[in-house]
């Protein structure tokens, strides 16, 4: 048996970026044949006077768009800039390949502002934090 060592790599290690990322893929490719490599989506919205109001940040793989945040300054939400980010989101995302976004979101953040842009949730994790819900939300593009 051999002796195994659990360890946080050094800023070298990272930089160099050992093949365990490809090598999941490689495996994953076994299952469900190539996929794209990720690639990140970043959009923001300025107001007229070029300041920055919002913005979206998500992630392409696998045929997914995983949104990570969705974000607009209180005084802009309900004007439909968020609205717009996430169309523009997803429209970039299906000409890379995506077929489907996700987007994980609390009981107090958006869950009504996602089912308006036709989103469905299905899943959900009760009292994620204190009383509140987590809940994971599916479009297919």
């Amino acid at each position: 048996m051999t002796s195994t060592t659990i360890y946080t790599p050094d800023d070298e290690e990272v930089r160099l970026g050992l093949p365990l990322g490809r090598r999941l893929r490689e495996f994953n490719y076994r299952h469900i044949g190539e996929y794209p490599e990720s690639t990140p989506i970043w959009l923001n919205a300025k107001d007229a006077h070029g300041n920055a109001i919002g913005g979206i940040r998500g992630l392409v793989v696998m045929h997914w768009l995983r949104v990570e945040f969705l974000w607009v300054e209180e005084a802009f939400q309900r004007s439909g800039v968020g609205s717009m980010l996430l169309a523009e989101a997803e429209a970039q995302a299906g000409e890379l390949g995506a077929k489907n976004v996700g987007v994980e979101t609390f009981e107090w953040q958006a869950p009504d502002f996602y089912r308006k842009q036709g989103y469905t949730e299905v899943s959900r994790v009760d009292n994620y934090v204190g009383t509140y819900y987590l809940a994971f939300f599916r479009k297919v593009l």
